[in-house]
């Protein structure tokens, strides 16, 4: 199934609200509440749940279909195309040709700004987003395909939050270059039931952090993210 890359291609958020309903959607979309082929409810049900116009829906709609999660069939309704198993497909080229440390030097670069971005300029709904996915995240217990598929939804969602669309387009090929076939299968080894239990304490204290609004705090764990990730990579040579 063809892919499309969220960073391009996508038209500019017309609204707050606009943003809200994709933010939400998006979410349910990547955390698997709405399935990959699945129907999405219709126009006027979304509408109702979300507290919205139809035409804030319908634009809403155009931006995931922009960024490729979802399709738009006539007299059908709206189909997720989001395939979590399957987004090596989508890698783009340069995150084809970008070496495991290679990856390391550019988050280390990314995070720990955009993470202090984010806190200075997420949105309480924004905000809310994230305490969605973190829940997710921890009520995983044994599945590392998907906490590695939550972890990078939670990062995205940070990225997102900075306010700042280059960053994030960036930061999509970030997480396009992470989707390598080297990291799922570092993963399949080292992360064990244990080592997610110790990552999500680690990520309800970043999201603590968020909250209050302490760069310092997520600052620090974003580093140390960092070097847990280096040391497993070190150990795969």
């Amino acid at each position: 199934m063809p892919k499309t890359n969220p960073a391009r291609g996508a038209a500019p958020f017309p609204g707050a609200t606009v943003k809200y309903v994709y933010e939400t959607l998006s979410t349910r979309i990547v955390t698997q509440e709405y399935a990959s082929e699945e129907r999405l409810p219709s126009e006027r049900q979304l509408a109702q749940d979300l507290g919205v116009a139809r035409n804030t829906v319908r634009e809403a709609l155009d931006q995931l279909e922009s960024r490729g999660l979802i399709r738009r069939r006539a007299g059908s309704g709206s189909f997720v195309t989001y395939d979590p198993e399957g987004q090596d497909a989508a890698l783009a080229p340069v995150a084809l040709d970008t070496g495991p440390l290679q990856l390391q030097v550019v988050r280390g670069i990314l995070e720990p700004e955009m993470v202090r971005l984010a806190i200075v300029n997420m949105t309480p709904r924004q905000i809310e987003a994230l305490s969605v996915v973190l829940s997710r995240m921890e009520a995983v217990q044994t599945d590392a395909t998907a906490f590695v598929r939550l972890e990078e939804e939670f990062h995205r969602l940070l990225a997102e939050g900075t306010g700042n669309p280059l960053l994030l387009a960036c930061y999509n090929l970030v997480l396009d270059a992470r989707r390598q076939s080297f990291r799922t299968a570092m993963y399949r080894r080292h992360l064990t039931p244990a080592r997610i239990a110790i990552y999500q304490r680690g990520y309800n204290g970043l999201f603590n952090a968020i909250t209050a609004r302490d760069i310092e705090e997520a600052s620090e764990f974003m580093k140390l993210a960092l070097i847990e990730d280096q040391r497993l990579l070190l150990q795969e040579d």
